[in-house]
């Protein structure tokens, strides 16, 4: 069973009762003395649980931040990219501090300080009355609290930048304060997860963590992996875009960090790729939280307070004999027109991860999959069609947000692997991540000589890395932050913006696309049989199939195109949001905008 962001008690409620909504507010004396609860694992355990309600608010992950961070890339964008509106600028590189979508006092920036002052005052009582030492229960609820603060701010900065760092429950003196360098906050975390590693369990080790919604050592290991990558990569400082120059976080350090601790979860055994694709993609749907798998930690929302299906699945236009979750639901965002057309034809992610149909109005509650256009498409890896659990909620879905899996660990082996070591080094654990992608008759070719032909140099084997993560991870909203720390975020939209163009106009790389597409419908009656979909693919199959033109439509081609990031705007200008104007208002002259925000 899934375990829910819930209060676990009544002294959880009163123990946060006056954590508010804004982090600004400094918080009174808990009303159950934090001795009592800190010194009982029973208790202590339900107040590690209270970190986690932040995430599952209205206006927190759940509605606000998932939806629209990390879109647009060139793998992912907001299907409505051209509409103007405050939700399409979040996505364009285009959003104000007023933005109204995100301009609230309840906003996902006051739930991960709400989360992180829950966590800090949970890591202060555990360290003055736990003894939470490695292989005690204590000692991990301290090692789950790391983490789950960690957490909370690696989002923090990837999404702003320089934020305020709180490190200590809030107290009259610390009630307003202003940014921190990203420097000292990535260090602390990195510390922080470092002590986490040796408190908490390997995955199936314990109780704790035979299930991916606890916090366990393979996720803490691979997360500090990313950490370190992102710490030592590009990002926009308020003087420019550069690495870091704090010689902690240099390449040379954070690289070593990151393949060590990729190359011990990788030997540990603790976690696995599955054994094709789409098994993983479907047991995700089907809500299947036993670790030891590949995804290695999961936002765990409960059953009618997640909204990844709702946001991303494969768009279904009314209730039908899948769910009864509402109208036009999924289908938010979807992969761009070109990325079903850069996979190789025998990489099975492709049809997992690309979709090119809807499931239309249901007639006595039986909806069909219909064709819509070239230029929407989506996310394949959420389907409502792959739960098990028949979802009634009119506003969420309750599937979990993954958070980490297996596979990105192995690409960071491997692009560490090839800074420090070279492309031979990287190979293995490219070819164990491009071996599930492809059948056995193709692997000759596709893993073994396509990788090897990587070896040649560090760039070539780089760059196959970037095209490898785009192929893996496409719609899990991942590769802004990449994109940006490589220093590719604005080279690789503009190339995204020529390629759809040569799609739309089949031209260039994309010439041989069809233009038209062949249907019929499966003996189901519901799932369509699609022939064209692949290059060349061009003479009709058959009386019994029906054309159906796939050309670009609705508005004009190249105002979508042109709107992947707004007109005028330089993304590598815009890589954070603005903080919102009711933090700055709120702040007592603490907080500014940075970058040219106003």
């Amino acid at each position: 069973m899934k375990h829910k962001i819930l209060i676990a008690g009544i002294f959880v409620a009163s123990l946060f009762s006056s954590c508010s909504d804004d982090y600004l507010d400094a918080p009174a004396k808990s009303t159950l003395d934090e001795s009592v609860i800190f010194s009982s694992p029973g208790l202590a355990e339900g107040a590690i649980d209270g970190i986690k309600i932040p995430f599952a608010e209205t206006n927190s992950y759940r509605g606000r931040f998932l939806p629209f961070y990390g879109l647009n890339t060139d793998t992912e964008w907001y299907n409505s990219s051209q509409t103007v509106s405050d939700a399409s600028d979040l996505c364009t590189y285009d959003a104000k501090p007023n933005n109204s979508q995100m301009n609230t006092t309840n906003n996902v920036w006051a739930m991960m300080y709400s989360g992180i002052e829950r966590a800090n005052i949970c890591i202060r009582g555990l360290r003055a009355y736990g003894d939470p030492t490695p292989g005690s229960q204590l000692g991990y609820l301290l090692g789950e609290a790391l983490t789950l603060r960690a957490i909370y701010y690696a989002d923090l900065l990837k999404t702003w930048g320089d934020v305020p760092a709180r490190f200590e429950p809030v107290n009259n003196a610390t009630l307003y304060i202003g940014k921190s360098s990203r420097d000292i906050i990535y260090k602390q975390l990195i510390a922080d997860l470092g002590e986490a590693s040796t408190l908490v369990p390997w995955p199936g080790e314990s109780a704790a963590t035979s299930s991916v919604e606890r916090i366990n050592k393979a996720f803490v290991k691979g997360l500090r992996a990313r950490l370190a990558m992102a710490a030592s990569g590009y990002q926009q400082y308020p003087d420019g875009i550069r690495r870091s120059t704090d010689p902690e976080l240099s390449v040379a350090n954070m690289y070593a960090l990151a393949l060590a601790e990729s190359r011990s979860v990788i030997a540990s055994g603790s976690a696995h790729l599955e054994p094709s694709f789409e098994t993983f993609w479907r047991k995700y749907n089907q809500e299947n939280v036993t670790a030891g798998g590949e995804s290695l930690w999961e936002i765990p929302f409960a059953d009618g307070r997640g909204r990844m299906l709702f946001t991303f699945a494969v768009r279904h236009t009314t209730n039908d004999q899948f769910h009864a979750n509402g109208a036009n639901r999924g289908g938010s965002a979807g992969p761009l027109p070109t990325v079903f057309y850069d996979y190789d034809q025998t990489d099975t992610r492709r049809d997992v991860t690309c979709v090119p149909y809807k499931y239309g109005t249901a007639v006595n509650n039986i909806a069909k999959q219909e064709l819509g256009a070239l230029n929407t498409w989506y996310f394949g890896k959420y389907r409502y069609e792959w739960m098990t659990r028949f979802v009634t909620s009119t506003n969420d879905d309750g599937v979990n947000k993954i958070y980490m899996r297996y596979a990105e660990v192995l690409l960071i082996a491997a692009e560490a692997a090839n800074e420090l070591e070279g492309p031979s080094a990287a190979a293995p654990y490219l070819k164990e991540v491009r071996r599930r992608a492809f059948p056995a008759a193709a692997q000759a070719v596709k893993v073994e000589d396509y990788v090897n032909s990587k070896v040649a140099s560090k760039e070539a084997m780089f760059n196959a890395l970037v095209d490898e993560n785009k192929y893996e991870f496409t719609g899990e909203m991942e590769r802004k932050q990449n994109l940006i720390r490589w220093n590719l975020l604005k080279a690789k939209l503009d190339e995204a913006k020529v390629n759809m163009k040569s799609l739309a106009d089949r031209s260039g790389r994309y010439a041989d696309v069809p233009a038209i597409l062949y249907y019929r419908y499966k003996a189901d009656n519901v799932s369509l049989d699609i022939y064209g979909l692949n290059r060349g693919e061009t003479v009709s199959p058959g009386t019994d199939y029906t054309q159906f033109p796939w050309t670009w439509t609705g508005a004009a081609s190249d105002t979508k195109i042109n709107t992947l990031y707004k007109p005028g705007v330089n993304p590598d200008n815009r890589q954070f949001w603005p903080i919102w104007q009711v933090f700055l208002d709120a702040s007592n002259g603490k907080l500014t905008n940075d970058y040219g925000y106003l």
